[in-house]
Protein backbone atom coordinates (compact mmCIF):
# COMPACT_ATOMS: atom_id res chain seq x y z
CA UNK A 1 0.00 0.00 0.00
CA UNK A 2 1.30 3.43 -1.11
CA UNK A 3 1.22 6.61 1.74
CA UNK A 4 -1.49 8.82 -0.15
CA UNK A 5 -0.18 12.16 0.23
CA UNK A 6 -3.24 14.01 -0.84
CA UNK A 7 -5.25 12.34 2.05
CA UNK A 8 -3.28 13.34 4.43
CA UNK A 9 -3.09 16.75 3.05
CA UNK A 10 -7.34 16.78 3.17
CA UNK A 11 -7.12 16.47 6.79
CA UNK A 12 -8.64 19.75 8.60
CA UNK A 13 -5.87 20.94 10.56
CA UNK A 14 -3.08 18.68 8.78
CA UNK A 15 -2.47 15.33 10.36
CA UNK A 16 1.21 15.67 9.42
CA UNK A 17 1.92 18.99 10.70
CA UNK A 18 0.02 18.28 14.25
CA UNK A 19 1.79 14.85 14.69
CA UNK A 20 5.36 16.49 13.49
CA UNK A 21 4.73 19.16 16.46
CA UNK A 22 3.52 17.32 19.29
CA UNK A 23 6.37 14.85 18.44
CA UNK A 24 8.50 17.41 18.60
CA UNK A 25 6.91 18.75 22.41
CA UNK A 26 7.31 14.99 23.51
CA UNK A 27 10.60 15.19 22.29
CA UNK A 28 11.60 18.35 24.17
CA UNK A 29 9.58 16.72 26.99
CA UNK A 30 11.18 13.47 27.19
CA UNK A 31 15.03 15.05 27.03
CA UNK A 32 14.91 17.17 30.31
CA UNK A 33 13.16 14.27 32.38
CA UNK A 34 15.26 11.54 31.15
CA UNK A 35 18.05 14.00 32.58
CA UNK A 36 16.39 14.52 35.47
CA UNK A 37 15.30 11.11 36.10
CA UNK A 38 18.54 9.67 35.50
CA UNK A 39 20.35 11.56 38.02
CA UNK A 40 17.62 11.04 40.56
CA UNK A 41 18.02 7.52 40.23
CA UNK A 42 21.95 7.78 40.54
CA UNK A 43 21.03 9.53 43.60
CA UNK A 44 18.66 6.83 44.94
CA UNK A 45 20.16 3.72 44.35
CA UNK A 46 23.59 5.05 46.04
CA UNK A 47 21.27 6.09 48.67
CA UNK A 48 19.21 3.52 49.37
CA UNK A 49 21.99 0.65 48.21
CA UNK A 50 20.98 -2.65 46.04
CA UNK A 51 19.53 -4.49 48.48
CA UNK A 52 16.81 -1.85 49.71
CA UNK A 53 16.47 -0.70 46.11
CA UNK A 54 16.04 -4.30 45.36
CA UNK A 55 13.28 -4.26 48.11
CA UNK A 56 11.57 -0.97 46.15
CA UNK A 57 11.37 -2.65 43.15
CA UNK A 58 9.89 -6.19 44.25
CA UNK A 59 7.55 -4.80 46.61
CA UNK A 60 6.46 -1.76 44.30
CA UNK A 61 6.17 -4.29 41.82
CA UNK A 62 2.46 -3.20 42.56
CA UNK A 63 3.40 -0.24 40.61
CA UNK A 64 2.75 -2.69 37.70
CA UNK A 65 -0.85 -2.97 38.58
CA UNK A 66 -1.12 0.61 38.54
CA UNK A 67 0.13 0.34 34.59
CA UNK A 68 -2.07 -1.94 34.06
CA UNK A 69 -5.13 -1.35 36.05
CA UNK A 70 -4.90 2.33 35.06
CA UNK A 71 -4.92 1.42 31.10
CA UNK A 72 -8.11 -0.56 31.01
CA UNK A 73 -10.22 1.82 31.12
CA UNK A 74 -7.53 4.56 29.72
CA UNK A 75 -7.79 2.93 26.39
CA UNK A 76 -11.06 2.85 26.50
CA UNK A 77 -10.94 6.50 27.63
CA UNK A 78 -8.43 8.07 25.04
CA UNK A 79 -10.33 5.76 22.21
CA UNK A 80 -14.02 6.20 22.59
CA UNK A 81 -12.75 10.50 23.59
CA UNK A 82 -10.50 10.68 20.25
CA UNK A 83 -13.28 8.53 18.24
CA UNK A 84 -16.22 11.24 19.30
CA UNK A 85 -13.51 14.57 18.94
CA UNK A 86 -13.37 12.99 15.18
CA UNK A 87 -16.98 12.79 14.80
CA UNK A 88 -17.52 16.36 16.04
CA UNK A 89 -20.08 15.45 18.87
CA UNK A 90 -19.50 17.31 21.76
CA UNK A 91 -22.30 15.89 23.70
CA UNK A 92 -21.16 12.63 22.79
CA UNK A 93 -17.65 13.61 24.70
CA UNK A 94 -19.19 15.15 27.78
CA UNK A 95 -20.84 11.75 28.20
CA UNK A 96 -17.70 9.71 28.02
CA UNK A 97 -16.29 11.89 30.51
CA UNK A 98 -19.06 11.43 32.60
CA UNK A 99 -18.92 7.71 32.36
CA UNK A 100 -15.25 7.65 32.39
CA UNK A 101 -15.15 9.04 35.96
CA UNK A 102 -17.29 7.05 37.50
CA UNK A 103 -15.63 3.77 35.91
CA UNK A 104 -12.57 5.28 37.11
CA UNK A 105 -13.82 5.81 40.20
CA UNK A 106 -15.27 2.28 41.06
CA UNK A 107 -11.87 0.62 39.40
CA UNK A 108 -9.88 2.60 42.02
CA UNK A 109 -11.82 1.23 45.19
CA UNK A 110 -12.14 -2.23 43.33
CA UNK A 111 -8.11 -2.36 42.75
CA UNK A 112 -7.48 -0.79 46.48
CA UNK A 113 -9.60 -3.35 47.98
CA UNK A 114 -7.86 -6.05 45.68
CA UNK A 115 -4.06 -4.21 46.51
CA UNK A 116 -4.53 -4.24 50.13
CA UNK A 117 -6.12 -8.55 50.14
CA UNK A 118 -2.97 -8.80 48.34
CA UNK A 119 -0.81 -7.23 50.07
CA UNK A 120 -1.71 -9.69 53.48
CA UNK A 121 -0.78 -12.35 51.53
CA UNK A 122 2.84 -11.51 49.93
CA UNK A 123 4.27 -10.40 53.22
CA UNK A 124 3.13 -13.73 55.06
CA UNK A 125 6.77 -15.22 54.70
CA UNK A 126 6.65 -15.77 50.47
CA UNK A 127 9.02 -13.02 49.79
CA UNK A 128 12.52 -12.95 49.59
CA UNK A 129 12.85 -9.75 52.03
CA UNK A 130 15.59 -9.32 54.82
CA UNK A 131 13.09 -9.96 58.26
CA UNK A 132 14.40 -6.40 59.68
CA UNK A 133 13.01 -4.61 56.08
CA UNK A 134 9.58 -5.83 56.47
CA UNK A 135 8.26 -3.38 58.13
CA UNK A 136 9.40 -0.66 55.72
CA UNK A 137 8.96 -2.70 52.91
CA UNK A 138 5.07 -3.04 53.89
CA UNK A 139 5.23 0.89 54.24
CA UNK A 140 5.93 1.22 51.10
CA UNK A 141 3.60 -1.34 49.54
CA UNK A 142 0.56 1.16 51.07
CA UNK A 143 2.07 4.03 49.80
CA UNK A 144 2.22 2.54 46.44
CA UNK A 145 -1.48 1.77 47.12
CA UNK A 146 -1.98 5.42 47.25
CA UNK A 147 -0.19 6.26 44.40
CA UNK A 148 -2.35 4.08 41.95
CA UNK A 149 -5.32 4.96 42.99
CA UNK A 150 -4.57 8.46 42.26
CA UNK A 151 -3.29 7.76 39.25
CA UNK A 152 -6.02 5.31 37.89
CA UNK A 153 -8.28 8.91 39.37
CA UNK A 154 -5.81 10.81 36.48
CA UNK A 155 -6.67 9.04 33.72
CA UNK A 156 -9.98 11.35 32.24
CA UNK A 157 -8.31 13.94 32.17
CA UNK A 158 -5.39 12.59 30.57
CA UNK A 159 -7.40 11.00 28.05
CA UNK A 160 -9.04 14.68 26.96
CA UNK A 161 -5.74 15.70 26.63
CA UNK A 162 -4.98 13.36 24.44
CA UNK A 163 -7.73 13.75 22.28
CA UNK A 164 -7.54 17.90 22.08
CA UNK A 165 -3.73 16.55 20.92
CA UNK A 166 -2.54 19.18 23.96
CA UNK A 167 0.59 17.55 24.41
CA UNK A 168 2.26 20.51 25.53
CA UNK A 169 0.61 21.33 28.78
CA UNK A 170 1.17 17.27 28.77
CA UNK A 171 4.91 18.30 28.56
CA UNK A 172 5.07 20.57 31.31
CA UNK A 173 3.51 17.81 33.99
CA UNK A 174 5.54 15.33 33.00
CA UNK A 175 8.56 17.97 33.66
CA UNK A 176 6.96 18.85 36.80
CA UNK A 177 7.09 15.85 38.05
CA UNK A 178 10.42 14.57 37.10
CA UNK A 179 11.94 17.90 39.50
CA UNK A 180 9.55 16.97 41.84
CA UNK A 181 11.03 13.22 41.71
CA UNK A 182 14.87 15.05 41.84
CA UNK A 183 13.61 16.89 44.94
CA UNK A 184 12.71 13.47 46.60
CA UNK A 185 15.85 11.90 45.91
CA UNK A 186 17.89 14.89 47.19
CA UNK A 187 15.67 15.33 50.45
CA UNK A 188 16.15 11.17 50.47
CA UNK A 189 20.15 11.64 50.63
CA UNK A 190 20.17 13.56 53.64
CA UNK A 191 17.16 12.68 55.81
CA UNK A 192 17.72 10.72 59.19
CA UNK A 193 14.68 8.77 58.93
CA UNK A 194 13.86 5.58 57.08
CA UNK A 195 15.42 6.54 53.28
CA UNK A 196 12.85 3.50 51.82
CA UNK A 197 9.90 4.85 53.67
CA UNK A 198 10.62 8.69 53.22
CA UNK A 199 11.03 7.80 49.32
CA UNK A 200 7.47 5.50 49.27
CA UNK A 201 5.40 8.58 50.82
CA UNK A 202 7.14 10.97 48.31
CA UNK A 203 5.88 9.05 45.63
CA UNK A 204 2.51 9.06 46.91
CA UNK A 205 2.59 12.96 47.09
CA UNK A 206 3.83 13.37 43.53
CA UNK A 207 0.77 11.67 42.09
CA UNK A 208 -1.31 13.65 44.22
CA UNK A 209 -0.25 16.58 42.80
CA UNK A 210 -0.34 15.86 39.18
CA UNK A 211 -3.72 14.63 39.38
CA UNK A 212 -4.50 17.84 40.88
CA UNK A 213 -3.24 20.02 38.45
CA UNK A 214 -4.53 17.77 35.44
CA UNK A 215 -8.31 18.25 37.17
CA UNK A 216 -7.74 21.76 37.72
CA UNK A 217 -6.87 22.65 34.05
CA UNK A 218 -9.08 20.34 32.32
CA UNK A 219 -12.03 21.69 33.61
CA UNK A 220 -10.92 25.22 33.55
CA UNK A 221 -10.38 24.76 29.24
CA UNK A 222 -12.37 21.76 28.35
CA UNK A 223 -16.59 22.30 27.91
CA UNK A 224 -16.22 18.71 28.20
CA UNK A 225 -15.09 18.47 31.18
CA UNK A 226 -17.97 18.84 32.95
CA UNK A 227 -18.80 16.48 35.92
CA UNK A 228 -23.46 16.71 36.16
CA UNK A 229 -23.83 12.51 35.71
CA UNK A 230 -27.73 13.15 36.20
CA UNK A 231 -27.59 15.42 32.83
CA UNK A 232 -24.53 13.80 31.09
CA UNK A 233 -24.80 10.11 31.96
CA UNK A 234 -25.56 8.17 29.22
CA UNK A 235 -26.11 4.22 29.27
CA UNK A 236 -25.55 3.39 25.86
CA UNK A 237 -22.01 4.84 26.42
CA UNK A 238 -21.68 2.80 29.54
CA UNK A 239 -22.65 -0.50 28.05
CA UNK A 240 -20.07 0.41 24.99
CA UNK A 241 -17.56 1.78 27.06
CA UNK A 242 -17.66 -0.96 30.31
CA UNK A 243 -17.85 -3.91 27.12
CA UNK A 244 -14.75 -2.46 25.31
CA UNK A 245 -12.87 -1.81 28.85
CA UNK A 246 -13.94 -5.68 29.82
CA UNK A 247 -12.48 -7.45 26.75
CA UNK A 248 -9.40 -4.91 27.36
CA UNK A 249 -8.93 -5.69 31.14
CA UNK A 250 -9.05 -9.46 30.07
CA UNK A 251 -5.83 -8.69 28.15
CA UNK A 252 -4.47 -5.76 30.91
CA UNK A 253 -4.97 -8.37 33.68
CA UNK A 254 -2.72 -11.12 31.78
CA UNK A 255 -0.31 -8.59 31.33
CA UNK A 256 -0.18 -7.53 35.17
CA UNK A 257 0.10 -10.86 35.95
CA UNK A 258 2.95 -11.65 33.56
CA UNK A 259 4.95 -8.12 34.71
CA UNK A 260 4.13 -8.57 38.36
CA UNK A 261 5.05 -12.53 37.75
CA UNK A 262 8.06 -11.90 36.64
CA UNK A 263 9.56 -9.72 39.57
CA UNK A 264 8.26 -12.34 41.87
CA UNK A 265 9.54 -15.69 40.13
CA UNK A 266 13.05 -13.95 39.95
CA UNK A 267 13.03 -12.15 43.67
CA UNK A 268 11.81 -16.47 44.74
CA UNK A 269 14.53 -17.95 42.94
CA UNK A 270 17.44 -15.42 43.03
CA UNK A 271 16.62 -12.26 45.59
CA UNK A 272 16.37 -8.81 46.08
CA UNK A 273 19.78 -8.17 44.51
CA UNK A 274 18.90 -9.67 40.93
CA UNK A 275 15.81 -7.36 41.63
CA UNK A 276 17.56 -4.55 41.90
CA UNK A 277 19.03 -5.05 37.99
CA UNK A 278 15.67 -5.74 36.78
CA UNK A 279 14.45 -2.53 38.37
CA UNK A 280 17.95 -0.75 37.02
CA UNK A 281 16.76 -2.77 33.13
CA UNK A 282 13.28 -1.27 33.38
CA UNK A 283 14.33 2.17 33.94
CA UNK A 284 17.01 2.04 30.90
CA UNK A 285 14.50 0.66 28.63
CA UNK A 286 11.58 3.13 30.05
CA UNK A 287 13.81 5.96 29.05
CA UNK A 288 15.03 5.08 25.49
CA UNK A 289 11.18 3.54 25.26
CA UNK A 290 10.15 7.44 25.54
CA UNK A 291 11.30 8.43 22.26
CA UNK A 292 9.57 6.20 19.78
CA UNK A 293 6.69 6.46 22.64
CA UNK A 294 6.01 9.91 22.31
CA UNK A 295 5.56 9.76 18.45
CA UNK A 296 2.78 7.27 19.23
CA UNK A 297 1.13 8.99 22.10
CA UNK A 298 0.82 12.43 18.80
CA UNK A 299 0.13 9.38 16.30
CA UNK A 300 -2.68 7.12 18.53
CA UNK A 301 -5.14 10.25 18.49
CA UNK A 302 -4.95 10.15 15.02
CA UNK A 303 -5.87 6.83 14.21
CA UNK A 304 -8.78 6.69 16.47
CA UNK A 305 -10.04 9.72 14.99
CA UNK A 306 -9.08 8.84 11.65
CA UNK A 307 -11.64 5.71 12.35
CA UNK A 308 -14.19 7.89 13.42
CA UNK A 309 -14.35 10.33 10.85
CA UNK A 310 -15.10 7.18 8.49
CA UNK A 311 -11.60 7.61 6.83
CA UNK A 312 -10.30 4.12 7.08
CA UNK A 313 -7.67 4.60 4.36
CA UNK A 314 -5.67 7.29 6.59
CA UNK A 315 -6.25 5.02 9.49
CA UNK A 316 -4.19 2.27 8.19
CA UNK A 317 -1.50 4.61 6.94
CA UNK A 318 -0.85 6.37 9.80
CA UNK A 319 -0.60 3.06 11.57
CA UNK A 320 1.82 1.45 8.86
CA UNK A 321 3.94 4.58 8.87
CA UNK A 322 3.60 4.59 12.81
CA UNK A 323 5.17 0.89 13.38
CA UNK A 324 7.94 1.97 11.10
CA UNK A 325 9.18 5.62 12.73
CA UNK A 326 8.70 3.79 16.06
CA UNK A 327 11.31 1.42 15.51
CA UNK A 328 13.59 3.75 13.76
CA UNK A 329 13.81 6.21 16.83
CA UNK A 330 13.78 3.64 19.25
CA UNK A 331 17.02 1.95 17.01
CA UNK A 332 18.85 5.27 16.80
CA UNK A 333 19.04 5.20 20.80
CA UNK A 334 19.31 1.53 20.84
CA UNK A 335 21.67 -0.08 19.11
CA UNK A 336 24.64 2.09 20.67
CA UNK A 337 23.45 1.95 23.65
CA UNK A 338 23.19 -1.94 23.38
CA UNK A 339 26.55 -1.95 22.58
CA UNK A 340 28.14 0.16 24.93
CA UNK A 341 25.78 -0.84 28.15
CA UNK A 342 28.31 -1.98 30.85
CA UNK A 343 30.06 1.86 30.66
CA UNK A 344 26.77 3.26 30.53
CA UNK A 345 25.95 1.57 33.92
CA UNK A 346 28.88 2.16 34.64
CA UNK A 347 29.02 5.87 34.27
CA UNK A 348 25.43 6.13 35.30
CA UNK A 349 25.36 4.47 38.87
CA UNK A 350 29.28 4.11 39.40
CA UNK A 351 31.07 0.98 39.12
CA UNK A 352 30.68 -0.10 42.75
CA UNK A 353 26.72 0.51 42.15
CA UNK A 354 25.76 -1.88 39.46
CA UNK A 355 23.76 -4.71 40.29
CA UNK A 356 25.16 -8.31 38.78
CA UNK A 357 23.14 -8.97 35.74
CA UNK A 358 22.04 -5.81 35.04
CA UNK A 359 24.13 -5.19 31.73
CA UNK A 360 22.61 -8.87 30.22
CA UNK A 361 19.39 -7.46 31.24
CA UNK A 362 19.44 -4.22 30.13
CA UNK A 363 20.25 -5.54 26.68
CA UNK A 364 17.71 -8.06 26.16
CA UNK A 365 15.13 -5.79 27.65
CA UNK A 366 16.17 -3.32 24.73
CA UNK A 367 15.86 -6.24 22.43
CA UNK A 368 12.41 -7.20 23.35
CA UNK A 369 11.44 -3.06 23.15
CA UNK A 370 13.06 -2.86 19.91
CA UNK A 371 10.77 -6.42 18.66
CA UNK A 372 7.75 -4.89 20.35
CA UNK A 373 8.04 -1.18 18.03
CA UNK A 374 6.71 -3.29 15.43
CA UNK A 375 3.37 -3.85 16.27
CA UNK A 376 2.79 -0.96 18.50
CA UNK A 377 0.93 1.21 16.51
CA UNK A 378 -0.93 -2.08 14.75
CA UNK A 379 -2.22 -2.99 18.30
CA UNK A 380 -3.45 0.95 18.26
CA UNK A 381 -5.39 0.37 15.41
CA UNK A 382 -7.07 -2.57 16.68
CA UNK A 383 -8.53 -1.01 19.32
CA UNK A 384 -9.78 2.21 17.43
CA UNK A 385 -11.86 0.06 15.18
CA UNK A 386 -13.29 -1.80 18.01
CA UNK A 387 -13.99 -4.91 17.68
CA UNK A 388 -11.38 -6.32 20.74
CA UNK A 389 -13.01 -9.66 22.02
CA UNK A 390 -11.47 -12.03 20.57
CA UNK A 391 -8.25 -10.47 19.38
CA UNK A 392 -7.61 -9.76 23.55
CA UNK A 393 -8.95 -13.91 24.12
CA UNK A 394 -5.99 -15.17 21.90
CA UNK A 395 -3.39 -12.85 23.56
CA UNK A 396 -4.02 -13.47 26.99
CA UNK A 397 -3.64 -17.54 26.36
CA UNK A 398 -0.34 -16.60 24.93
CA UNK A 399 0.65 -13.99 27.21
CA UNK A 400 1.54 -16.79 30.07
CA UNK A 401 3.65 -18.14 28.23
CA UNK A 402 7.14 -16.28 29.42
CA UNK A 403 6.07 -16.66 33.15
CA UNK A 404 5.48 -20.74 32.84
CA UNK A 405 8.59 -21.29 30.57
CA UNK A 406 11.08 -18.93 33.10
CA UNK A 407 9.74 -21.06 36.05
CA UNK A 408 10.64 -24.28 34.50
CA UNK A 409 13.89 -23.07 33.09
CA UNK A 410 14.57 -21.76 36.63
CA UNK A 411 13.96 -25.14 38.46
CA UNK A 412 16.31 -26.79 35.78
CA UNK A 413 19.45 -24.54 37.29
CA UNK A 414 19.23 -21.81 34.04
CA UNK A 415 20.44 -18.58 34.91
CA UNK A 416 18.37 -15.25 35.30
CA UNK A 417 18.60 -13.70 31.98
CA UNK A 418 16.66 -16.70 30.41
CA UNK A 419 13.82 -14.88 31.22
CA UNK A 420 14.57 -11.89 29.25
CA UNK A 421 14.94 -14.61 26.47
CA UNK A 422 11.46 -16.40 26.83
CA UNK A 423 10.38 -12.57 26.57
CA UNK A 424 11.57 -12.26 23.88
CA UNK A 425 10.18 -15.65 22.18
CA UNK A 426 7.00 -14.45 23.28
CA UNK A 427 7.30 -11.12 21.73
CA UNK A 428 7.60 -12.82 18.24
CA UNK A 429 4.33 -15.06 18.87
CA UNK A 430 2.26 -11.55 20.19
CA UNK A 431 3.46 -10.02 16.83
CA UNK A 432 1.66 -12.34 14.76
CA UNK A 433 -1.17 -12.71 16.21
CA UNK A 434 -1.80 -8.95 16.21
CA UNK A 435 -1.29 -8.86 12.39
CA UNK A 436 -3.42 -11.72 11.78
CA UNK A 437 -6.62 -10.00 13.76
CA UNK A 438 -5.84 -6.78 11.98
CA UNK A 439 -5.72 -8.26 9.20
CA UNK A 440 -9.14 -10.43 9.88
CA UNK A 441 -10.83 -7.17 11.42
CA UNK A 442 -10.30 -4.04 9.13
CA UNK A 443 -8.34 -5.86 5.78
CA UNK A 444 -4.60 -4.38 7.27
CA UNK A 445 -2.36 -5.18 4.18
CA UNK A 446 -0.02 -7.77 6.40
CA UNK A 447 1.89 -8.91 3.56
CA UNK A 448 2.37 -4.79 2.31
CA UNK A 449 3.78 -4.26 5.85
CA UNK A 450 6.15 -6.97 5.76
CA UNK A 451 7.90 -6.41 2.91
CA UNK A 452 7.38 -2.24 2.88
CA UNK A 453 7.71 -1.95 6.78
CA UNK A 454 9.28 -5.19 8.48
CA UNK A 455 12.63 -5.86 6.02
CA UNK A 456 13.42 -2.44 5.68
CA UNK A 457 13.39 -1.91 9.03
CA UNK A 458 15.34 -4.91 10.23
CA UNK A 459 17.72 -4.14 7.09
CA UNK A 460 18.45 -0.86 8.46
CA UNK A 461 19.00 -2.14 11.97
CA UNK A 462 21.36 -4.98 10.95
CA UNK A 463 24.00 -2.59 8.75
CA UNK A 464 23.94 0.13 11.66
CA UNK A 465 24.67 -2.98 14.42
CA UNK A 466 27.39 -4.35 12.24
CA UNK A 467 29.28 -1.09 11.49
CA UNK A 468 28.98 0.15 15.05
CA UNK A 469 30.39 -3.24 16.23
CA UNK A 470 33.67 -2.54 14.24
CA UNK A 471 34.31 0.47 16.51
CA UNK A 472 33.71 -1.92 19.53
CA UNK A 473 36.30 -4.64 18.61
CA UNK A 474 38.53 -2.20 17.26
CA UNK A 475 38.76 0.26 20.72
CA UNK A 476 39.26 0.08 24.65
CA UNK A 477 36.23 0.80 26.32
CA UNK A 478 36.78 4.70 27.00
CA UNK A 479 34.61 7.93 26.86
CA UNK A 480 36.10 8.49 23.61
CA UNK A 481 35.01 5.18 22.14
CA UNK A 482 31.45 5.87 23.73
CA UNK A 483 31.66 8.97 21.66
CA UNK A 484 32.53 7.73 18.52
CA UNK A 485 30.20 4.50 18.58
CA UNK A 486 27.37 7.02 19.36
CA UNK A 487 28.20 9.46 16.20
CA UNK A 488 28.94 6.63 13.93
CA UNK A 489 25.78 4.89 14.74
CA UNK A 490 23.55 7.94 14.70
CA UNK A 491 25.31 8.87 10.93
CA UNK A 492 25.41 5.65 10.01
CA UNK A 493 21.63 4.95 10.56
CA UNK A 494 20.59 7.95 9.61
CA UNK A 495 21.98 7.24 6.18
CA UNK A 496 20.51 3.38 6.08
CA UNK A 497 17.33 4.81 7.20
CA UNK A 498 16.75 7.38 4.33
CA UNK A 499 17.85 5.24 1.67
CA UNK A 500 16.75 1.82 3.13
CA UNK A 501 14.47 2.35 5.77
CA UNK A 502 12.01 4.90 3.96
CA UNK A 503 10.26 4.48 0.76
CA UNK A 504 9.88 7.29 -2.10
CA UNK A 505 6.03 8.84 -0.26
CA UNK A 506 7.96 8.47 2.95
CA UNK A 507 10.79 10.71 2.20
CA UNK A 508 8.14 13.41 0.47
CA UNK A 509 6.49 13.18 3.91
CA UNK A 510 9.49 13.61 5.99
CA UNK A 511 10.50 16.50 3.72
CA UNK A 512 6.72 17.99 4.41
CA UNK A 513 7.84 17.79 7.92
CA UNK A 514 11.40 19.19 7.94
CA UNK A 515 10.74 22.15 5.39
CA UNK A 516 8.26 24.52 7.63
CA UNK A 517 11.38 24.00 10.55
CA UNK A 518 13.85 24.82 8.25
CA UNK A 519 12.46 27.79 6.50
CA UNK A 520 11.59 29.14 10.21
CA UNK A 521 15.46 28.38 11.01
CA UNK A 522 16.82 30.29 7.79
CA UNK A 523 14.07 33.42 7.88
CA UNK A 524 15.52 34.03 11.47
CA UNK A 525 18.84 33.64 10.35
CA UNK A 526 18.66 35.86 7.63
CA UNK A 527 17.03 39.01 9.96
CA UNK A 528 19.49 38.85 12.35
CA UNK A 529 22.08 39.38 9.38
CA UNK A 530 20.03 42.13 7.89
CA UNK A 531 19.54 44.01 11.09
Amino acid sequence: MKINLKSLNRQPASASRRIAMNTGILYAKTGITMFVSLYATRLILKSLGASDFGVFATVGAAIATLGFFGTVLASATQRFMSYAEGQGDREAQKGIFNVSVILHFIIALMVGVALLIFGQFIFDGRLNIDPERISAAKAVYHFTIASTLLTIMTVPYEAVLNAHENMLYYAIVGIFEALLKLVAAIIVVYTLADKLIVYGAFMAGISFSVMCIMRIYCHRNYDECVFKPRIYFNKKIMKQMTSFAGWNFLGNISQMILNIGQVYVINIFFGTVINAAQGVAGQINGYLSVFSGSMMKALSPVIAKSEGAGNRNLMIQATMMGCKISFLLFSFFAIPALLEMPYILNIWLGVENVPVYAVIFCQFALLRTLLEQLYGAVNTSIAAHGNIKKYEIVSSIFCYFPLIASILLFRSGYPPHFLYLTYIGYTVIAAGITFFFAWYNYGFPALTFLKNTVLRCLCTFIITFLTTTVLIVSFDSSIYRLLMVFATGMVTFALTSWFIGLDKDEKKLTIQFLTPVFSKVFQKKNKTCFR
